[in-house]
């Protein structure tokens, strides 16, 4: 069996970052009881991650269980808000970052879970009431190989926040979860005492960069191809995106494994979901060992099941989260259910700024 690269200790710390509760919500109306149906929506990442999920994962399970499921691009907990709001929801299964399954969660966006869906036996991280943990992923910094040889390039946050240093076209993303993480990082703090987020200082180091980010990116599958494109130097991004990407494509990117930010993605029902059966079907079939190797190696992350690591080529293992390495972080979902709301409108004002 191939060795499962996350230690105990980190499994426990991760699990803890990302304890998860909820409280019941005045936002989310009732609606009429779902009819047996044949469809499901799927609401989930562009570029080689939608690829990979459709190739890895969604046509095997309509293969499997003559389900059609539509596939729209790009999570938006603002849109799940508004659906809960109106009573006129549209989705199905959400694929969401920790921070946006928390906040979900806590404002009651999603349905609760029903036993039996999973080998809980099988999973590194446990299931949650409401939540399923899809994989874990690392945030980096990504470069040109070509065009910036080694040792020409920022490896850690505090060299990407470091300008003069290392000279170049950067990009951001356009949330306040991971940026103003990196930013702290960047500025110094260490790992151990990113939570509770200083965010005042987040933001002055930001304001300090701001000048030197020439995309602040909102679709994900830019922050890669703005490299391959020569529109940027350095971008933040994900080890899966560019695992994907060299694999597909002709231009050749690296990553940067000396300083990464880790977090889970999960997968959600969204609450009173037009086909909520179906969408049961759809997280339990996700989380089989077969598909969580087959979609993780198509789109790149790290599997939750225990048994999927013995599926995985050796070349992917080489891409899984380093989350055993003193200097990188997680992301602490917990800390983002009561805080991401509130500081996703400062931020968008701060750009607008």
């Amino acid at each position: 069996m191939k060795e499962i690269r996350i230690s105990r200790r980190h499994l426990l710390a991760l699990a803890s970052a990302t304890a998860i509760g909820a409280m019941a919500a005045p936002y989310v109306r009732a609606s009429q009881p779902a009819k047996k149906t044949n469809e499901l929506v799927l609401v989930t990442w562009g570029g080689n991650y939608r690829q990979g999920m459709e190739e890895g994962l969604v046509k095997p399970f309509m293969k499997e269980t003559g389900i059609n499921v539509t596939i729209l691009d790009t999570p938006d907990i603002a849109k799940v808000k508004a659906q809960a709001m109106t009573g006129n929801v549209q989705w199905d299964v959400f694929d969401a970052p920790g921070s946006m399954g928390a906040s979900g969660a806590n404002h009651g966006y999603w349905e609760e879970l029903p036993p039996g869906l999973f080998d809980e036996s099988d999973l590194l991280l446990p299931s949650q009431k409401y939540l399923v943990p899809f994989f874990t992923f690392a945030g980096g910094i990504a470069y040109d190989e070509a065009r910036t040889p080694d040792g020409k390039h920022p490896k850690t946050f505090a060299d990407y926040f470091d300008p003069k240093a290392y000279p170049g076209r950067r990009t951001l993303r356009t949330r306040a979860m991971e940026t103003l993480e990196i930013a702290l990082l960047g500025d110094g703090v260490a790992p151990k005492d990113l939570y509770p987020l200083d965010v005042d200082r987040a933001f002055a180091v930001l304001e300090r960069i701001k000048p030197h980010i020439s995309k602040w990116i909102e679709a994900t599958p830019q922050s890669v191809t703005l490299l391959q494109t020569g529109e940027a130097d350095f971008s933040f991004t994900y080890a899966n995106r560019i695992q994907a990407s060299n694999r597909d494509q002709g231009v050749k990117l690296g990553f940067s494994f000396d300083q990464n930010l880790n977090g889970v993605e999960y997968l959600a029902v969204l609450k009173n979901a037009p086909n909520k059966e179906n969408a049961f079907k759809f997280l339990s079939f996700a989380m089989r060992p077969e598909y969580q190797a087959s979609c993780m190696e198509a789109k790149g992350g790290a599997p939750i099941s225990r048994k999927a690591y013995e599926l995985l080529k050796p070349e992917s293992l080489a891409w899984l989260p380093k989350l055993d390495a003193p200097n990188n972080a997680y992301i602490n979902d917990a800390w983002w259910a009561d805080n991401l709301e509130k500081l996703e409108r400062r931020f968008k004002e701060w750009l607008l700024s």
